[in-house]
């Protein structure tokens, strides 16, 4: 069950296209009880104890809203198989940089979902900082998503955690110059 109002329903998306989502949001760490794959606000997720956190590592994720302090999961990013970050409305772009320090300077290697007003115009953006998973529920970015429209820029100034695949042109960043031979 992802979060949605109840006029649409999140759909999960990925780089490689919409996915059933085998995860489920709970407010409670009691949904562990069970097999599934379950995200846990902040909160829940810091009230477990080490030895619930070690045996749910592989099904278990945290969320975090724009005001909660990454900081507080840091220590525990081993035992946790997706970050999911909020944003509930489309001008905090707090969860942005939590997304690019989890993954330049924590070096997560998990799952970093967005979750909340995931818009059209954002989507490059997300994916250059180290977004993997999306739930989708803006009925603009569902049909330009149906239709294969990702969007964005074709060319960028500043690196990011994602690098652009440069294989055939090189260096697309200005400032990187190569030692002439």
């Amino acid at each position: 069950m992802t979060q949605a109002t109840p006029e649409t329903t999140a759909r999960l998306w990925t780089p490689e296209g919409f996915r059933d989502d085998a995860w489920i949001h709970a407010e409670e760490a009691d949904a562990l009880a069970g097999n599934s794959r379950v995200i846990l606000p902040l909160h829940a997720f810091l009230d477990l104890d080490a030895k619930q956190r070690k045996e749910a590592a592989e099904r278990l994720g945290v969320l975090l809203q724009p005001g909660d302090q990454l900081d507080a999961i840091v220590d525990h990013l081993d035992q946790l198989a997706l970050v999911a970050l909020a944003f509930p409305a489309f001008n905090d772009g707090r969860s942005f940089s939590k997304a690019e320090l989890l993954r330049s300077r924590h070096g997560y290697k998990g799952a970093v979902r967005a979750t909340g007003q995931v818009l059209i115009d954002q989507l490059p953006h997300m994916l250059r900082v180290g977004f993997d998973e999306f739930e989708v529920s803006h009925p603009v970015l569902l049909k330009r998503l149906e239709a294969g429209q990702v969007g964005g820029l074709s060319l960028y100034y500043q690196p990011a955690a994602r690098p652009e695949d440069v294989s055939d042109k090189g260096s697309k960043y200005s400032w990187r110059r190569s030692a002439g031979h």
